[in-house]
């Protein structure tokens, strides 16, 4: 399982510490409130039934309605009366169930003369019974509705759940951002470095724009530099050796080239040994010729107007194919300001590898900004796709070391020549099968 990247980890806590913090500020908000607001409740309900109970304590004396007398009461439709008197039940409404509305516990105590108060659940709701002791072992309750308090606490804990996901979400946000900046100076690394993975060594870190990093951009721009010496000093060394190779190596060439031409009056064995020795010297001239360019590849192009399609049809000629091949996409510009060595050796190394290693040649083509060159191969297999145009790599269709001519240098060498046109070379699938190398060319 892929592990989240920082961005999202840190976000993903910024989001969580917001929520559980807010979680705990709503919680003990919700808490506090309620606990206010039913306190303050309960207070004017107990205080209006006082009132109320005053009101029926002076109307029992002699032989009063007591009907009349509960229907004078000034109360609101979230409170009901209730008066129980010589062992009978009273209201303002006919046949009302005193027995089921007032609980059990609170009619002893108040038949022990004490008042009191008791939260029960009244037709789905929330109520307060407020029972008050008056004259002649009366006792008079009054049931106030807390229904409209518990629908505002119900509307509270809805704005307050709101808004502890809005803060969540802001968190996150600002995980985000704080992220997004944190990692800016990260990502102008991963930027430089992959300017210098793409051949660019003069890519350096700017030492001032984060002086908190300045251990890391020093230690940056040091290894950038050694490692544009070290090339430097292979390419030189390079660049040495193949030169001074080729003195005798020339000798050599010129020496087997006669043994070579007199196989005719040497035995079987001796003739097959200089066959060898000969084919040999020359994938070496080869090989010498080919690191000489690699050497070469660092010095900057030099670009003059070209005609592509003499060129292109020039590389075929040169290597005996048909001129048929030739393919040029309508709206090509006729000239191109190419450095024309470079891209010739490019596009004459690519038509080399669809001859040795894809079966040959099938297309050629000519397109604004592009060279393609389509083989009959089986293509190139994924997991090589990534190495294909390294130093010294064959793909899996090159034949061994010993019964093939190539060296291993030639995908390369045309990787250098394109991006020293600021170009590139890409490894696309042939519609019908095999392999299509386009080599990129941007026009300055």
């Amino acid at each position: 399982m892929r592990r989240a990247g920082l961005r999202t980890r840190v976000s993903a806590a910024f989001a969580i510490g917001a929520l559980a913090l807010s979680a705990c500020v709503t919680f003990v908000s919700y808490e506090l409130i309620s606990n206010t607001l039913f306190r303050e409740r309960e207070r004017a309900a107990v205080r209006a039934t006082y009132f109320d109970a005053t009101v029926i304590n002076a109307g029992l004396t002699g032989r009063p309605k007591v009907g009349d007398l509960l229907q004078s009461l000034d109360i609101g439709a979230d409170r009901y009366v209730l008066l129980s008197w010589r062992g009978e039940w009273f209201s303002r409404t006919a046949g009302a169930p005193a027995e089921s509305a007032v609980p059990g516990k609170l009619q002893e105590l108040a038949a022990t003369g004490e008042a009191g108060a008791q939260r029960i659940r009244r037709d789905g709701e929330a109520a307060l019974v407020v029972a008050v002791p008056v004259q002649g072992e009366a006792v008079f309750y009054e049931i106030v509705s807390l229904g409209e308090l518990e629908r505002t606490l119900q509307l509270l804990a809805l704005v307050l759940t709101a808004v502890a996901i809005m803060v969540s979400a802001g968190g996150a946000a600002v995980g985000w951002y704080v992220t997004r900046h944190a990692l800016r100076p990260l990502a102008a690394v991963a930027e430089a470095a992959s300017g210098i993975a793409d051949g660019d060594l003069d890519t350096r870190l700017d030492p001032d724009a984060e002086p908190e990093l300045g251990r890391l951009t020093a230690s940056f721009n040091h290894m950038a530099d050694e490692l544009s010496r070290r090339l430097q000093r292979d390419r030189r060394f390079a660049a040495d050796v193949s030169h001074e190779l080729r003195s005798p190596l020339q000798t050599l060439a010129a020496a087997v080239s006669v043994l070579n031409r007199r196989r005719d009056s040497l035995d079987e064995r001796s003739a097959a040994a200089v066959g060898l020795i000969a084919d040999e010297v020359a994938r070496f001239q080869s090989l010498v010729d080919d690191l000489l360019e690699l050497a070469r590849s660092d010095q900057p192009v030099h670009r003059e107007p070209a005609d592509i399609g003499l060129l292109a049809g020039r590389v075929l000629r040169d290597r005996g194919l048909p001129g048929d091949l030739l393919e040029v996409v309508p709206g090509t510009p006729v000239d191109w300001h190419v450095d024309r060595r470079r891209v010739e050796q490019a596009l004459g190394n690519l038509v080399d590898n669809a001859v040795r290693y894809g079966g040959g040649p099938v297309a050629v083509r000519v397109g604004p900004g592009f060279l393609e060159v389509d083989d009959a191969g089986p293509g190139v297999p994924a997991e090589s796709r990534s190495t294909i145009f390294d130093r010294f790599v064959r793909g899996p269709a090159a034949n061994s070391r010993g019964g093939g001519d190539g060296t291993g240098l030639g995908l390369a060498i045309v990787a250098e020549h394109a991006a020293a046109h600021d170009g590139r070379i890409v490894l696309l699938d042939r519609p019908g099968g095999g392999a299509r190398f386009r080599l990129e060319l941007p026009d300055e």
